[in-house]
């Protein structure tokens, strides 16, 4: 079954938030994963505060989800991330 994680991401620091980019899009892609949304237009429909960058990544399934974010690989890059910007990371099982 299919499982994505789903990030809502505020970048603080554009700057120092680039090298995070590539760093996360090779580990993805090691474990198999594609980005579904990586950062497009939003239109909040409901609720607060409106997103400034939505993105959702599909892996084969929520084991192979959870081997990717907590690989060492994966650690580094999120180092970068957390100290540019601020998130919330969900994973969430799709239906198979």
């Amino acid at each position: 079954m299919p499982a994505y994680v789903i990030a809502d991401v505020q970048v603080t620091d554009p700057a120092g938030y680039e090298p995070y980019r590539p760093l996360a899009g090779a580990s993805i892609a090691r474990f198999g994963g594609r980005f579904v949304v990586r950062g497009g237009k939003a239109d909040l429909f409901e609720g607060a505060p409106v997103p400034e960058r939505i993105v959702v990544i599909e892996f084969p399934d929520a084991e192979t989800a959870r081997r990717w974010y907590y690989s060492d690989e994966y650690q580094k890059a999120m180092k970068i991330r957390q100290a540019h910007s601020t998130a919330r990371v969900i994973l969430v099982e799709g239906e198979g």
